[in-house]
């Protein structure tokens, strides 16, 4: 895979890149996570951020995603400050993080077609997004009788109803089985490949041709 760190590069602010960052400085519980990280995401991008933990992965993300402030720089979605255009960012952002999200009282087509009417989509195709996740059989089970991976698995399920550019997700292949993982890249591949974009953290290497997956490398730092 290529390993492109953007560190230091220079943010190109213009209308074909969905997603921009310039100057990021990051702080957290007085220690410096990341500074001057600037960051281009294009349509057709699939870009994972690695690193040691700690080294401000998730950090970044909920930055990327407007859900935290740096200590210095800015986002940018089609070169505006996320900041003065908020709801039209978001109309064009799906965020996992860490937790699925997932209510125990609920069934897990429940979950479901709660997630899909909050972010405004159609949550009459709950039943069958659930197949792609392989969760068919498991519709009018609680959540609470289920375990991490199908809690993780009713989250995912949103990706195939999506109709987001930018896709943000956190460890998204947690508790998901190598076939799942499979399935879910192939996700990305067409996700991308229709002009969206996806950003996402994981601890393991991925299938995916080197050309499609650029790297942004933190670095833990001590002080």
């Amino acid at each position: 895979m290529s390993n492109i760190n953007y560190e230091n590069e220079a943010a190109t602010l213009s209308k074909n890149k969905l997603l921009s960052a310039k100057s990021l400085t990051c702080i957290r519980e007085d220690r410096l996570l990341f500074e001057a990280l600037n960051i281009d995401v294009s349509p057709g991008d699939i870009v994972q951020i690695e690193g040691p933990n700690g080294a401000g992965k998730t950090s970044l993300l909920r930055i990327l995603a407007g859900l935290s402030q740096p200590y210095e720089g800015s986002v940018y979605f089609q070169a505006e400050n996320i900041s003065e255009q908020r709801e039209a960012f978001h109309q064009n952002l799906l965020y996992l993080g860490h937790l699925p999200g997932v209510k125990d009282e609920m069934t897990a087509q429940e979950n479901l077609e709660f997630n899909l009417a909050l972010h405004g989509l159609n949550k009459a195709t709950a039943e069958s997004t659930l197949a792609e996740v392989s969760l068919l059989g498991f519709e009018d089970t609680l959540a609470s009788h289920l375990s991490a991976g199908q809690h993780r698995r009713i989250a995912l399920a949103r990706l195939w109803q999506s109709q987001a550019k930018v896709w943000i997700l956190d460890e998204p292949f947690t508790a998901i089985d190598k076939l799942g993982v499979e399935k879910l890249e192939q996700l990305f591949l067409h996700h991308a490949n229709n002009g969206g974009c996806v950003i996402l953290t994981t601890h393991q290497e991925l299938s995916l041709p080197a050309e499609r997956v650029k790297k942004v490398t933190l670095a833990y730092r001590f002080y």
